[in-house]
């Protein structure tokens, strides 16, 4: 939940009460307020995406730690296959082990992959930009139009 940045009340007026100097003061203000408004819910929903790719950067590194510790056991495989001299055939062993770990890494990399994916753009404020750069753009075209 983002709280919320309440605008100034707006004072009743008839037409052609406030001066330029007012005008511009309010402008300004409810701008700042925009401003604010907009950046502290851009800071909200980023942090809640930061999050997440932290969690699934976690299973990544998790992914990588497995596969790391299991090449040395691939060495060990590799090692005792060429040493079939033996008639015990411990390199089976090393093997399967091998298989294991890959697996546990392959598991690993898929759930940091699911959460990872979760992320989103911080589409509430992008919309909400979107529709302050049209009010802006539209009160200016408005004001245009008032003076000529």
């Amino acid at each position: 939940m983002v709280p919320s940045i309440p605008l100034n009340a707006e004072p009743a007026r008839t037409n052609g009460e406030a001066s330029v100097g007012t005008l511009v003061k309010e402008v300004t203000t409810h701008v700042s307020t925009l401003v604010r408004a907009e950046v502290e819910l851009a800071k909200q929903e980023v942090t809640a995406e930061v999050k997440k790719g932290v969690q699934g950067s976690i299973f990544f590194v998790l992914a990588a730690v497995i596969a790391l510790f299991s090449l040395f056991y691939f060495f060990f495989a590799v090692a005792e296959a060429f040493n079939l001299i033996w008639p015990t055939q411990q390199w089976a062993g090393y093997a399967v082990t091998f298989g294991i770990m890959i697996i546990m890494a392959g598991v690993a990399g898929l759930l940091g992959y699911l959460k990872v994916r979760k992320i989103r753009p911080p589409e509430r404020t992008i919309e909400t930009a979107r529709e302050s750069v049209e009010a802006l753009r539209r009160g200016r075209s408005d004001a245009a139009a008032s003076t000529s």
